[in-house]
């Protein structure tokens, strides 16, 4: 998408977005542009409406933004109308900006209309939506110049979309060495250095727990490594994410809702979005990241509960059960990250518990951190582009869940209860006390039901709110 400012709609023949906030139902004055006007009895700007009019062959899409509007409501109203108004929208498409919109605005509403183009149908024949042309211009209508908002809107909504196709697409398509691929290429062209280490490499320096999770699955683990490093950096973070292409639960297999274990990757799909979007938005801040990717799958080779097993941090760890898998790789993750590199803070995100989805429902991430500065820098991220996080608390009387008696520390509580806050504890042994970690559990957001599609699909969570934090760092 490429964009263009117009002073005026002198001979423009096309689709004309006209964002309206809300006036009121018995306003006598109609809402008027380009010499259309709307009265109050059919359309008075009411959040998530929209009323079309044709007029002087352009055709004119009043959009209803409510009285006020928040990034993420701006980001899914326009999203829904490039989605679900694909068949108005021409080679021509203008885009007035109100006089009150903020930057921020400005940015969401961008970042939504080509959020708008993604479709979930990767094995069908589909129509290319307008918008993806290689010769689209959108052109916009403002009393400022908008291009740098614009373009950084652009580069988000490109890494949130690679983040949707990274999670929505097939195991058999997604495994760890496509990843691994993935994250090569994605270096060459936006500038940050990969280093993948398959099962030989990852045997040799003792990324034993990792490995484990991976020994039943015909697939190769891939540990991938990802370096950004601008000349001008203050700072320096470190990103972890859960790179499980499929999760059958091992030989504590899943009973239910095995379908959409494609989804145990989104964690490592999100850092690498982010670090795409990092790179490209070229952010002083070094950020070295890394992706366990593996499979958990069932075979004669397949780790077993009640197996004690290394890690890399040299700790050993009884199994108590396969399916706590993720834990397992994003331990050697943690480990390997914070001896190897040392960053000033360190933040991994994982699909991890079921459990923070009966805590806090699909409407936030859990956040797990014992430093308040760091918390609260994560969550303000967060809100501001309608990515939530909550705090629950990491206090040492959760320790006792996941000591064992016959190794360092077990997998595994048990418990029914509290299972987000044992598997935290569990991360935060294998982090040799580092003053500035958190852990994001966002497995209730990553991947959900929305108006965008009619089976469950990926949200991209976590690549914004991370590029977010960095960039305000």
């Amino acid at each position: 998408m490429k964009i263009k400012k117009i002073q005026n709609l002198d001979n423009f023949i096309g689709t004309i977005l006209i964002p309206v906030f809300e006036t009121t139902q018995k306003s006598i004055v109609p809402i008027e542009y380009h010499g259309v006007s709307v009265y109050s009895q059919v359309f008075y700007g009411k959040k998530d409406t929209h009323y079309l009019v044709e007029k002087y062959d352009c055709t004119h899409i009043f959009i209803g933004l409510g009285k006020e509007s928040d990034y993420k409501s701006i980001k899914t109203i326009f999203r829904r109308i490039a989605a679900k108004q694909k068949e108005v929208f021409g080679k021509n498409v203008a885009l007035v900006i109100p006089d009150t919109f903020q930057i921020n605005q400005v940015e969401a509403a961008i970042s939504g209309l080509l959020l708008g183009t993604y479709n979930l149908g990767h094995y069908k024949k589909t129509e290319m939506h307008p918008f993806l042309n290689a010769d689209f211009e959108l052109i916009y209508i403002a009393n400022s110049d908008y291009d740098e908002a614009m373009s950084k809107a652009i580069k988000i909504a490109n890494a949130q979309l690679e983040t949707y196709a990274l999670v929505d697409l097939p195991p058999n398509k997604v495994t760890p060495i496509y990843l691994a691929n993935w994250a090569i290429d994605s270096g060459k062209k936006y500038g940050f250095e990969v280093t993948v280490f398959g099962r030989e490499k990852s045997t040799a320096i003792g990324l034993h727990s990792f490995l484990s999770v991976g020994k039943g699955s015909a697939q190769e683990p891939q540990f991938i490594i990802m370096e950004y490093k601008p000349a001008n950096a203050k700072k320096h973070v470190g990103l972890v994410g859960k790179g499980i292409t499929f999760d059958t639960g091992g030989l504590n297999i899943k009973t239910a809702g095995m379908v959409q274990m494609k989804c145990d990757m989104a964690g490592g799909a999100a850092v690498l979005g982010a670090m795409q979007l990092i790179s490209d938005l070229q952010l002083p801040v070094q950020v070295t990241a890394i992706v366990p990717a593996c499979e958990n799958s069932v075979d004669a080779l397949s780790f077993l509960p009640s197996d004690v097993i290394q890690s890399y941090a040299g700790h050993s760890i009884e199994i108590i059960d396969t399916d706590a898998e993720g834990r397992l790789i994003l331990a050697d993750g943690l480990s390997y990250l914070i001896k190897n590199y040392k960053p000033d803070t360190v933040v991994d995100l994982a699909t991890l518990t079921g459990s923070v989805v009966g805590t806090l429902g699909y409407e936030c991430a859990g956040l797990f951190t014992n430093n308040d500065d760091l918390s609260k820098k994560l969550q303000h991220a967060g809100e501001a582009v309608g990515e939530r996080l909550w705090q629950l608390p990491l206090w040492d009387a959760y320790s006792p869940d996941i000591e064992s008696e016959i190794a360092d520390v077990k997998n595994y509580s048990g418990k029914p209860v509290a299972g987000a806050i044992s598997a935290a504890k569990f991360l935060e042994f294998f982090t040799d006390k580092h003053t500035s970690w958190a852990h994001l559990d966002i497995a209730g957001v990553a991947f959900g039901d929305d108006e965008f599609a009619k089976s469950k699909h990926a949200t991209a969570y976590g690549v914004h709110l991370i590029t977010n934090f960095i960039e305000n760092l």
